[in-house]
């Protein structure tokens, strides 16, 4: 029996602080941490580029015909 083993590269968290959204992503491997603002209209539409993403990456197997 094969096992495999999951390995944390990145890790993201969006903060809101006092109305004001900041990105910070984290580099597991070396340490580092990068910010980026975030406008309050991309954070409304996370969850739809979120679902784009997945669409994107995971697309639906082809359908058989008869």
């Amino acid at each position: 029996m094969e096992t495999s083993t999951r390995t944390l590269l990145f890790a993201a968290e969006l903060v809101e602080e006092n109305g004001t959204y900041t990105l910070l992503v984290e580099d597991v491997r070396t340490g580092s941490v990068e910010t980026t603002p975030v406008p309050k209209a991309m954070v409304d539409k996370l969850p739809t580029f979120l679902s784009a993403l997945a669409a994107k990456l995971n697309p639906p197997a082809p359908r058989r015909r008869w």
